[in-house]
């Protein structure tokens, strides 16, 4: 008896998946624990996995089965049809691409991030720029490509790899309304929070050891399954492997804990999207995280709604203050609360109050559409990035380390992502209002540690839909209304006025 169309798609996308399994996995370890001489071995096995699964979804075959199940739509279930929709919407931007471009920009992006982590570590954006050059020609090559098979301009064509269905023309004006609103705020904040006692940082030095021991602890407690993943050391914070093999990584100061910790709980909630996404779809497109502005609402839902709020830090405190033997007042949850909460404007993103967050994804966001567009020159990115940062916070970085090298997005091919955080934000705060009206005892559960009420409403209404709906109607059923500033605005304001 012969297979319909549609179930070998299914099996089609099965061997795909594990494929990009396998690459996570490779990414992850280059990032951790490859030493530096595996990496022009690292990058030939990656673009070589990439080519494989190019042929597989390109082939003739893949194109007919498409066909073939498009015909018979009408018997399929709900899952289905969406899965066959988003089959069909990785084919096409596949098909754009010819497997040499598809090759050559996976090595250069693999070479480029190698290169990145000594330019790094010695501040230097020279070194680097080379290597970024061929990076972004190829980008904008395939860009191009893409763009024209979709009818999508050149930004477009790639913010829709990260945002499905995500355009230049939705983000600006939101943007555009956040940019007007945030200089008077930040100044009203600043007043505020001059009126209230200064937080003090706890007196390290923190070992890393017990930075991990506690971020662990944390973890466990939010949900996270270390049966199903593990926590590790890298240059740059990021959640990656796979949803039965979840990997997180942060980096550790031992002078100051504060900033690891969170963002051990903001790849936390990264990795219990992950976690939580619909078990009976593993291995199919459907049973996938929703993008990206999905993914960060999940991160900064746990981060900055969650992890920084007086009822986290009434439960956390005596964990924190037993972790690091701390005997003073700087351990009470209300130091803790102003530490987590004060606003100060500062050069690393990642570090950011959530006050001036957007404004380094807004110069970002804008310097690289500049660059895909060819408005800006590569050799122009440190002098740019200074220039932003002035005019959008008043400071300028001290040295390349502290500006434009300090994210790793751009040198690992990650054009059109950095709208997707703010994004992220503001879908963040809409979703914790609507569970928080659904299900009046989550605040008070997180003050007493219990973080299952919160995580049934969000297991129920985002990380158990996987990606069945578009990310605007799964915020509308979620919340009941489309993405509404008003609500982020209102968080800010509550938070920071009050």
């Amino acid at each position: 008896m012969s297979i319909p169309p549609y179930q070998q798609l299914e099996l089609c996308f099965k061997r795909l998946s594990t494929l990009s399994e396998v690459e996570a996995i490779l990414h992850w370890d280059m990032s951790t624990v490859m030493p530096v001489g595996g990496a022009k071995a690292r990058a030939e096995q990656l673009a070589e996995i990439k080519a494989i699964q190019h042929s597989i979804l390109t082939s003739n075959e893949t194109a007919d089965l498409i066909a073939l199940a498009e015909s018979s739509n009408t018997q399929l279930k709900d899952w289905q049809k969406s899965n066959l929709q988003e089959i069909k919407r990785r084919w096409i931007k596949a098909t754009a691409l010819s497997e040499n471009i598809v090759k050559a920009l996976s090595k250069a992006c693999s070479n480029c991030e190698t290169i990145w982590r000594t330019a790094r570590s010695e501040s230097n954006f020279n070194l680097v720029r080379p290597a970024l050059e061929e990076v972004l020609n190829l980008t904008r090559e395939a860009a191009q490509a893409k763009g024209e098979k979709q009818g999508l301009s050149l930004y477009d064509a790639l913010l829709d790899d990260y945002e499905p269905g995500g355009r230049v023309a939705d983000i600006d004006p939101i943007f555009d309304e956040l940019e007007s609103f945030l200089p008077d705020f930040l100044g009203k904040a600043l007043d505020a929070q001059s009126t209230r006692p200064i937080p003090v940082l706890p007196t390290g030095p923190f070992p890393e050891e017990k930075q991990k021991m506690l971020g662990n602890q944390l973890m466990k407690a939010l949900g996270f399954n270390f049966d199903h993943g593990r926590l590790d050391i890298s240059l740059h914070p990021f959640c990656g492997g796979i949803p039965d093999d979840v990997r997180i990584t942060t980096r550790y100061d031992k002078k100051d804990f504060t900033s690891s910790l969170m963002g051990v709980l903001h790849e936390t909630g990264h990795a219990l999207y992950e976690q939580g996404l619909p078990t009976q779809w593993r291995g199919q497109p459907v049973g996938e995280a929703l993008g990206m502005s999905i993914h960060e609402s999940q991160s900064l839902l746990i981060e900055m709604q969650v992890c920084r709020s007086e009822n986290f830090l009434r439960y956390s405190a005596p964990l924190m203050k037993t972790a690091f033997n701390g005997t003073d007042q700087t351990w009470e949850a209300e130091n803790l609360y102003r530490l987590y909460t004060r606003i100060k404007p500062g050069f690393i993103r990642v570090d950011a109050d959530e006050v001036t967050y957007p404004a380094h994804v807004m110069l970002r966001y804008k310097m690289e559409r500049d660059l895909i567009e060819g408005n800006l020159e590569i050799i122009d990115i440190p002098e740019s990035w200074n220039e932003g940062m002035k005019n959008y916070l008043g400071i300028s970085p001290p040295n390349d380390r502290e500006g434009c090298l300090q994210d790793l997005h751009w040198f690992d091919g990650a054009w059109g992502y950095f709208p997707t955080y703010t994004l992220g934000a503001m879908i963040a705060a809409q979703l914790f209002e609507a569970a928080k009206v659904a299900m009046p005892e989550i605040v008070p559960s997180i003050a007493k540690g219990n973080f299952r009420p919160l995580f049934q409403w969000l297991t129920k209404n985002i990380h158990s839909q996987g990606s069945l709906l578009s990310a605007k109607e799964l915020l509308q059923k979620a919340t009941g209304k489309s993405l509404d500033p008003e609500i982020f605005k209102t968080h800010l304001k509550t938070r920071y006025l009050e």
